[in-house]
């Protein structure tokens, strides 16, 4: 492979498209181990979307970094700028994987993290009270006929989980 290949694509020229293609090769990197790379990439890609850039986009880079980071109080900050631009973006769809969802769809995992991000930092109120979010957005996901599908479950799954572990340190289940 040419070096030109194994450069992201960068923002421009085709736009969001190009974008979504940078967001996708960092996120592949994520998945695959490499942090720090998947971490530069999307500072990168935070740094030129952050001012102009479209809210699912700033949304899913903001995601996306939050799992970067070694730090939970930076994870937290990066959370609540995704829940920001998904609060920003109402009823625009992204176009990449999920696309028969509305943004919106996201907020119970997005409630989830950040509860999650609290339970790391030991705020005990505050991840209940961000599970409480998470559980009551996740009734939005069912679909048509009642069928939540793998998404509505796997979220309801890790809120569950998250909730028992919130009991097992004490104190009642949020």
């Amino acid at each position: 492979m040419t070096e030109e290949r194994n450069r992201p694509a960068e923002p421009g020229g085709d736009g969001a498209a190009n974008l979504e293609r940078s967001i996708g090769q960092a996120v592949v990197l994520l998945h695959a181990g490499d942090r720090e790379e998947a971490r530069n990439r999307l500072l990168r890609l935070w740094e030129r979307a952050a001012e102009n850039g479209a809210p699912v986009h700033r949304c899913t880079i903001a995601h996306y970094l939050a799992d970067t980071q070694d730090d939970p109080a930076c994870e937290l900050a990066w959370d609540l700028r995704a829940l920001s631009a998904a609060d920003e973006a109402a009823g625009e769809r992204p176009r990449a994987r999920g696309a028969d969802r509305p943004l919106s769809g996201f907020r119970p995992s997005l409630h989830l993290n950040l509860a999650a991000d609290y339970e790391k930092l030991g705020l005990r109120g505050a991840a209940s009270a961000e599970l409480r979010r998470a559980r009551a957005a996740s009734q939005a996901l069912a679909g048509a006929e009642g069928d939540a599908g793998p998404y509505a479950a796997g979220v309801r799954s890790a809120i569950d989980r998250l909730a028992r572990r919130l009991a097992d340190g004490g104190g009642q289940p949020p």
